[in-house]
């Protein structure tokens, strides 16, 4: 898994390009840990180049949500491929993280 970070005004967009999974977990999280380094408060993970995301990859996107709400901040997903949106309804996480279709409406969303 390769992750790009990108600026747009005060929001942090994590473009993520690989499967998220137990072995590269930790690396997402290290990622997350220096993005909160920074202070920021608004990020959008665009998921329009992960094909699969497993137990330990949600549970790493579920803390990254609680560590950004303890300091006022929040985070939103979008981009999603069906395969990838059905595994958040599976295991009801669309009623925790806030979704868009797309970027652009992710952004409109802060």
């Amino acid at each position: 898994m390769n992750i790009k970070q990108e600026q747009i005004n005060d929001v942090v967009v994590c473009v993520m390009d690989g499967e998220i999974n137990i072995s590269n977990s930790p690396e997402l999280r290290k990622f997350f840990d220096d993005v909160l380094k920074t202070n920021t408060k608004k990020v959008i993970f665009d998921f329009s180049f992960v094909p699969y995301i497993d137990s330990s990859g949600l549970a790493t996107l579920i803390e990254m949500f609680q560590r950004l709400k303890k300091v006022g901040g929040a985070l939103r997903l979008c981009s999603m491929s069906e395969k990838i949106k059905n595994i958040f309804e599976l295991t009801k996480l669309t009623k925790l993280f806030d979704i868009s279709e797309t970027r652009e409406n992710a952004l409109k969303d802060f």
